[in-house]
């Protein structure tokens, strides 16, 4: 028997909505998910050519390197774990950035003149 003007939906189609808003879901959260690892890597990545740049930029200024991110105004995005190294203060120098965030890899490095071990080509970051 039908009301005639009654509106609205039946129980059925309402769960069919939702079965397939729950579909939807599932397919798209791991996809975000690595969208987002990929973010984290990427900001990784800025902060050591940011931090080239301000290295460069000190070495021009006081003719030598630093360790101190105070001293080359240079802040890491959030979540970043910096870590610099130098030779000897004015040959060259090396950094490497983690996050406890990103999974899919360890560390990324970067580094100039003689403190390139283990990184490869000179200001280019690399990442494993």
């Amino acid at each position: 028997m039908r009301f005639t003007g009654k509106k609205g939906f039946t129980l059925i189609e309402l769960l069919i909505v939702v079965v397939i808003i729950g579909i939807l879901a599932a397919i798209a959260i791991p996809k975000f998910s690595s969208t987002k690892e990929k973010a984290y890597e990427a900001s990784m990545k800025s902060d050591l050519k940011n931090l080239a740049t301000s290295e460069e930029a000190y070495y021009s200024d006081k003719n030598s390197y630093s360790t101190d991110t105070t001293q080359l105004n240079f802040n890491t995005s959030t979540g970043n774990v910096l870590v610099i190294s130098t030779t000897a203060a004015t040959t060259g120098w090396s950094a490497t950035i983690t996050n406890p965030r990103v999974t899919s890899i360890t560390s990324c490095k970067i580094g100039s003149g003689t403190d390139t071990t283990g990184i490869g080509v000179d200001g280019v970051v690399v990442c494993q």
